[in-house]
């Protein structure tokens, strides 16, 4: 007897946090964070990546590897190449925008947790991050 699984609300949170686990490990790298840059300007092929980088095929195809299992680059077959772009340029500079105060908070520039008194009390000092 065949036992049937529903989809539970735990188990839908558990897939949301492996989820966002992946993109930050896709963004834990600098280089990944490299190949995001370059990718902002239009599609790429592997080997311009890696004449822009200086980095070998294989170690470029790895990371665009992680970066398409992070759902942030796409690929489009063209003959025998592929070109690689972003998956959501708008939604990732909306993610780097909101990590700034918290990459600055890491070199002691912002303490957040010091301001947080209330509510609102930390709304000037996030609205004020470029």
């Amino acid at each position: 007897m065949a036992i049937i699984e529903s989809v539970t609300d735990e188990d839908a949170g558990a897939v949301t946090r492996r989820r966002t686990a992946a993109l930050f490990h896709c963004l834990a790298d600098p280089m990944r964070l490299m190949i995001l840059e370059h990718l902002k300007t239009g599609e790429h092929k592997v080997k311009e990546l890696t004449e822009h980088l200086g980095l070998a095929q294989s170690t470029v195809s790895a990371h665009l590897a992680c970066l398409r299992e992070g759902n942030l680059v796409k690929a489009r077959s063209v003959g025998r190449s592929s070109l690689y772009s972003l998956n959501d340029e708008a939604g990732l500079q909306t993610l780097l925008k909101h990590a700034g105060p918290l990459v600055r908070a890491e070199r002691g520039e912002h303490h957040w947790l010091d301001e947080h008194e209330g509510p609102n009390s930390n709304q000037e000092a996030l609205h004020s991050v470029p």
